[in-house]
């Protein structure tokens, strides 16, 4: 299938994984990172949004709506993604009863001791990485974030920050120039992350326009250090 995006070792693919993942070789991934749809019907074509959409011509407009999360509708299946060396699936407190046990999950702590509000407090990943749980804290309620996302508008509705995906990786303890598999990749953060950190990377992603969002935001990165010398 022809890349999206290639460029520096980072390859997008537009297209449903469960179609893309026969035509990878599963021997070469090293961590399969990503934040899936978690079978929840979670009805985001009901919040406004102010993250740019990308238009035919490639510029940029503000739609009133986000994209409704492709195959959120339906329970997620984990199971494609258990047979690589590493996996970290985040959201699996909702599909936990068709992972196997792990005592190694994550936990993030979105609130940092503010107080509670209608959303949750912590999102949790499930993980094959061993060793015992693991906690990190940033904060990222709303528009009220700690990192370099902080007052910036939101690419896609379930974002997460570069720097937790950054820690993720580092958890996974993958030598340098390691293959990082993320198929729901939506707006790229995961991406991003593994080419701050000397990683090569393959998202794939089912809606074109998350796809032209991921590249865009790919396109703006200094290439790392390492490779730079």
């Amino acid at each position: 299938m022809r890349p999206f995006y290639e460029q520096d070792g980072i390859t997008i693919f537009n297209g449903d994984c469960r179609d893309i993942l026969p035509t990878l070789a599963r021997e070469s991934v090293d961590l399969v990172l990503t934040d899936p749809p978690y079978g929840v019907n979670l009805d985001t074509s009901r919040r406004t949004s102010i993250a740019p959409a990308v238009t035919p011509h490639g510029g940029y407009r503000r739609p009133s709506y986000w994209e409704r999360i492709a195959g959120d509708r339906t329970p997620f299946d984990p199971l494609p993604w258990l047979t690589f060396p590493r996996t970290i699936l985040w959201g699996a407190n909702h599909y936990a009863d068709r992972l196997p046990p792990s005592p190694s999950w994550i936990v993030w702590d979105k609130r940092e001791g503010t107080t509670s509000d209608t959303g949750a407090d912590c999102e949790m990943a499930w993980t094959s990485l061993g060793g015992p749980a693991r906690l990190y804290r940033q904060l990222w309620r709303g528009m009220i974030q700690r990192g370099e996302e902080n007052g910036k508008a939101r690419l896609h509705p379930t974002q997460k920050p570069v720097a937790l995906m950054s820690w993720c990786i580092d958890r996974a303890r993958l030598t340098h120039g390691a293959l990082i598999l993320d198929p729901y990749s939506g707006s790229g953060t995961t991406l991003i992350a593994a080419y701050r950190l000397g990683h090569r990377a393959i998202g794939i992603e089912v809606s074109e326009a998350y796809c032209e969002i991921a590249a865009n935001r790919l396109r703006q990165q200094v290439l790392p250090l390492e490779a730079a010398g």
